[in-house]
């Protein structure tokens, strides 16, 4: 049986839009947070899912949100009986707002989250500090606490199925061929060419890339189509301001179509 507890703070950051009336807003009428407790797997891992409700016009980020964005920050330490926890995150949408571009969610977002327990057989105790961002005109920074204890017994939740379903393509599922990344060195980091042979997804094609290293700055990455081929170019610029030697095998590239996405790990050179 799931118990649950939600609570959370936030501040209001101008992003050029009108504030809401009077300047002031509520957290409470913003989002409402929730564990969906979900089932044990097969495996023994433990499917749950942090879902978000958002008012009217709302929306919350993506894994990797864009220059205007605000990414989500997880802090497990307080659980008990996880050793690992991995995210399945759902195709997101583009959006463009004053001149600016982000990539996260509207309406509503379940996130399913696979939690590896330390010991098979037994509940798991949820407590985690999750910082999260919402946007509207303005954008607000949340520390949200949830709290949760999981049965392993558990129950299959369609909600939690659907977000797994809406999961991006893997590189085969979207006829990938191949793709390679040209490095150049610039003043303050790198420059990243990629070419990425693979049919279109329809639409604007957004590219986004990710380092796993989180200190290292990822700009917006402009791309262009021609036939099978899609050019992505971005700029990685590390703390030290300075060109680094770049693993190709550790870069994420997400290319986001029409309702759909491909998730890309590494590339060749």
């Amino acid at each position: 049986m799931l118990k649950s507890l939600v609570t959370a703070a936030a501040a209001a950051l101008s992003i050029g839009g009108p504030t809401l009336a009077g300047g002031g807003f509520s957290p409470d009428d913003v989002a409402e947070f929730s564990i969906l407790p979900g089932w044990r797997t097969e495996s023994g891992t433990h499917l749950s899912a942090l879902r978000v409700q958002l008012a009217p016009g709302w929306k919350t980020y993506w894994r990797a949100p864009g220059e205007a964005g605000i990414p989500p920050r997880f802090d497990w330490s307080g659980s008990r009986n996880i050793s690992a926890v991995a995210f399945h995150w759902p195709v997101p949408e583009v959006f463009y707002q004053n001149g600016m571009r982000t990539v996260g969610y509207e309406h509503e977002l379940v996130l399913p989250m696979e939690l590896t327990p330390t010991r098979n057989g037994e509940a798991i105790s949820v407590r985690a500090e999750v910082e999260i961002g919402v946007c509207q005109d303005i954008c607000m920074p949340m520390s949200v606490r949830v709290t949760a204890e999981l049965d392993p017994a558990g129950q299959r939740d369609s909600r939690i199925r659907g977000a797994m379903a809406a999961r991006p393509s893997t590189e085969g599922e979207a006829g990938l061929k191949s793709v390679t990344c040209a490095i150049e060195p610039i003043r303050d980091g790198l420059r990243v060419r990629a070419e990425i042979d693979m049919p279109s997804l329809g639409g604007r094609e957004v590219a986004v890339f990710e380092h796993p290293d989180q200190t290292i700055w990822v700009s917006e990455a402009s791309a262009r189509r021609q036939g099978r081929m899609l050019q992505a170019v971005t700029e990685m610029v590390p703390p030290s301001n300075a060109p680094f030697v770049l693993d190709r095998s550790q870069v994420r590239i997400t290319v986001i179509g029409a309702g759909r996405a491909v998730d890309i790990w590494g590339c060749s050179g």
